[in-house]
């Protein structure tokens, strides 16, 4: 009951504050413009983007004609001095200038671009492109070979990857599922030390305002730490829930006014139904492929997986960051304590390449069982599959393990939140914990 009462207390207390009103509104605006900023970009790029006049001096003649104009650059062939053509450039005339220097033995392949302002990236890139596909086309030609021959024993190679199972054969893609572990195991790593650092925020202020010893006279110190963790641990599932519901509300709305593809609709009926009406081939190969990517996901299993890591590795750490906040004055003498445990948690981020490389390994099993690392290292290799048994035995240590650290931090609870003055350490923790 009392339980109750405090995790109402530190429930309401900080849903009403107005700093947690304005980042849970804010953040799912944050993530609507990431997803439809660059499409806004590119759908009105040409009233950003005055086309570029590029002067083109190509004292070799092998590049004559050869580049292309384009929707944002043309190219114009000029017979003038280098010095004379940069002058023009520099009156405004034009707004670069190719110089591709002659050469009497070799085929060029070298070039100097001059500009006044910066050029575009993608400007580069297809002079750069442009001229190794003129050169290579020479070489060849020079070598009695012909380019069109090369260009016909040029083939792709495709090697699909099926997962086998007692049930089904699926196709897997390392790549995507690779993506999805390292952003869930990213995105839990700072959502545990943003609110776990709240919890030890709180303590240390009603320590500090002596609020504490008022509320320690009617309430057990584990039943205070438990209800403090669990409730900022609601309010962190709350916001984290308002987030999803808001960004996919912006997306479904933005998505009616921009012309992006729906994502989130999968399905075998809706991919043939998209690929009958594609033309081109390759169109047709890139939305199936993007399709059984979609499909190959187990998207149901990582949410719920997700939801248990992510409360129990908040409620671990916060557990760990209570005593620490009871243990010291001020925010200022934590850093000898949160730094270690830090340091702990970041291992499976350091191990990522490893883990993703090698998700059945020894040493990523051990990983995902350890409570200290599972949250994160765990989230690493669910895309991939990972056994029942395996998920059930983590997530169970990871909770037990909570219990154990919440009833060892209270024990320092209620020795440090009277130690007023006195920096402690590691020892003076431990001797604590003894008492």
């Amino acid at each position: 009951m009392k339980i109750g009462i405090i995790i109402k207390r530190e429930y309401l207390t900080r849903v009403k504050k107005r700093s947690f009103l304005i980042l849970t509104l804010l953040a799912p605006l944050f993530f609507a413009a990431i997803m439809f900023l660059p499409a806004i970009l590119m759908e009105n790029s040409e009233k950003f983007d005055q086309k570029k006049v590029i002067a083109v001096r190509d004292e070799s003649e092998l590049f004559l004609g050869k580049f292309e104009n384009t929707d944002f650059n043309t190219f114009i062939y000029i017979d003038k001095d280098l010095d004379e053509a940069k002058t023009l450039v520099k009156n405004g005339e034009y707004d670069g200038l190719v110089y591709i220097p002659g050469t009497k033995l070799n085929v060029p392949v070298n070039a100097e671009i001059y500009s006044v302002r910066q050029l575009p990236m993608t400007l580069v890139t297809h002079i750069r492109a442009t001229m190794k596909n003129v050169v290579e086309h020479e070489k060849l030609m020079a070598s009695g070979i012909d380019p069109a021959v090369v260009k016909a024993a040029s083939t792709t190679i495709n090697v699909q990857s099926i997962r086998m199972s007692e049930d089904a054969e699926k196709e897997s893609f390392s790549e995507f599922e690779f993506l999805i572990g390292i952003l869930l195991c990213t995105l839990i790593y700072f959502v545990v030390f943003l609110f776990s650092s709240q919890v030890m925020r709180g303590v240390i202020e009603e320590k500090t305002n002596r609020i504490i010893e008022v509320i320690v006279s009617s309430v057990k110190p584990f039943e205070l730490m438990m209800g403090k963790i669990i409730g900022i641990g609601l309010v962190g599932l709350t916001q984290f829930l308002i987030w999803v519901v808001l960004t996919l509300a912006i997306a479904g709305i933005g998505s009616t006014f921009l012309p992006t593809q729906d994502v989130f609709s999968t399905g075998t009926v809706m991919s043939e139904q998209i690929t009958e009406t594609a033309e081109n081939s390759d169109t047709q190969a890139m939305l199936k492929e993007v399709f059984n990517i979609i499909d190959s996901i187990n998207f149901k299993t990582i949410l719920w997986c997700f939801l248990l890591y992510f409360l129990g590795g908040y409620f671990l750490y916060s557990a760990i960051f209570a005593g620490i906040g009871s243990a010291v004055d001020n925010e200022t003498d934590t850093q000898q304590f949160v730094t270690p445990i830090s340091l702990i948690l970041i291992i499976p981020l350091i191990c990522s390449g490893f883990i993703s490389n090698a998700p059945d390994s020894s040493f990523a099993v051990w990983l995902s069982m350890i409570p200290f690392t599972s949250p994160l290292a765990m989230m690493l290799r669910i895309p991939y599959g990972v056994p029942i048994w395996q998920v059930s035995v983590s997530v169970a240590l990871l909770f037990i393990t909570f219990i154990i650290f919440t009833w060892l931090a209270s024990k320092v609870y209620r020795t440090g939140i009277l130690m007023y003055g006195k920096k402690a350490s590691w020892k003076e923790i431990f001797k604590w914990i003894k008492y």
